[in-house]
């Protein structure tokens, strides 16, 4: 794993698709340790148990869903969340004993944001670092392109486009100093993490790669 800030930490890149990149990201904190998103390489394990191993596992949709959802939950007892709209999906693979609600709602100091719209039960996660960052996890709601543009997580025939605007517009509100997707395209050395510039919402433009 990486280390992007002193509390957030990266997996090492997957490629589920031709062009496309996702990352897992384990956020440190007293409280517990919490994995956004998912990570298929065993290996990182070791280094998430050297870190104080994971609490909880947050899923931000049913594309992060996989075999490896167990195999966290038997190594570190962690409790899994995702949208109860897709928990069926990941109970395929592991117990989900509290899942997020269409109610945005605040768990463990960290803020959850059901973002629907990319799939039924997309959610996004904010925090407020103590280290002086405020952290937007957005899943594949928003991401970044090879050009460095901003784009939704539209997909035909899967999404809903009026309510994942709906979606955009309610973190547009947002000031974030980074945003993390779960999921960026190409050639980006920095994976899904990217500083926003000037503290502007997270829809704005003119990003920098971490």
């Amino acid at each position: 794993m990486r280390s992007l800030y002193p509390d957030l930490w990266q997996s090492r890149a997957e490629h589920p698709a031709p062009g496309l990149i996702t990352h897992a990201y384990l956020l440190t904190r007293e409280q517990g340790n919490v994995l956004l998103y998912n990570t298929s390489h065993a290996d990182e394990l070791d280094h998430m148990a050297s870190l104080g191993g994971v609490d909880y596992q947050w899923l931000s949709h049913q594309d992060e869903v996989g075999g490896n959802l167990q195999t966290l939950q038997q190594r570190f007892g962690c409790e899994l969340a995702i949208h109860r709209a897709e928990q069926a999906q990941a109970q395929q693979h592991a117990p989900v004993t509290a899942p997020f609600t269409d109610q945005a709602e605040e768990r463990l100091g960290i803020r959850i944001l059901p973002t629907p719209g990319h799939t039924r039960g997309s959610v996004c996660f904010f925090y407020t670092s103590p280290h002086g960052k405020r952290y937007l996890f957005t899943g594949d709601t928003i991401l970044m392109d090879n050009e460095g543009r901003w784009r939704s997580g539209y997909l035909p025939g899967m999404s809903d486009k009026r309510t994942l605007a709906a979606s955009l517009e309610s973190l547009a509100a947002l000031t974030p100093d980074v945003v993390i997707s779960s999921a960026t395209y190409g050639r980006h050395p920095g994976g899904g993490a990217t500083g926003l510039a000037g503290g502007r919402g997270a829809g704005a433009g003119g990003s920098a790669l971490v």
